[in-house]
């Protein structure tokens, strides 16, 4: 059981350097586009600290995707439950992707384009310019990828409006 006095302090690794300044700009998810300024999946970086030898980069060229783990630091606290955007009643916000949560910290599979010294360039990012990262871990599709999973509701939203559906960016209020 933990209680408040179990508490871990983590280090990010780098920073995402990504068009969306705003979360209203940035996609739901990086691969679901439409609607955003462009309608194609985003460019972005990662820029790796100082602080982290460069060697932990060696063997990264050569995996299509990877794992970024990250923290929400635009996060203005939580709720234990939420309205997803895709419409519906409010869901526990351990059920749902919200960047809302008890610890905001995210998860999200990403096609890495290249290593080029500390630098990973990045496409179909829904990262905010600025996104601190603590760790990267290499996609391997027999492990990580379970593609007849029951997804819960989602399943159920998916039957209505169509697999993969998802409203594009927020507009200002």
């Amino acid at each position: 059981m933990t209680d408040e006095s179990s508490r871990f302090t983590f280090r990010p690794i780098g920073v995402i350097y990504s068009p969306y300044g705003r979360r209203i700009d940035a996609p739901h998810q990086g691969t679901v586009v439409e609607g955003t300024q462009t309608g194609e999946a985003a460019n972005a970086s990662l820029e790796i600290a100082e602080w982290l030898d460069e060697k932990s980069l060696q063997d990264l060229e050569g995996f299509e995707r990877v794992w970024l783990i990250f923290v929400f630091h635009a996060s203005e606290g939580w709720k234990t439950s939420v309205k997803p955007p895709r419409g519906g009643p409010k869901r526990g916000v351990l059920a749902t992707r919200s960047p809302h949560r008890p610890n905001a910290i995210g998860l999200s599979a990403v096609e890495l384009v290249a290593v080029d010294g500390r630098t990973l360039h990045l496409r179909g990012i829904d990262l905010l310019d600025g996104t601190p990262v603590l760790d990267v871990k290499p996609y391997i599709p027999y492990a990580d990828a379970f593609p007849d999973a029951k997804a819960g509701w989602i399943d159920v939203l998916d039957a209505q409006l169509g697999c993969r559906s998802a409203p594009g960016p927020r507009k200002p209020r």
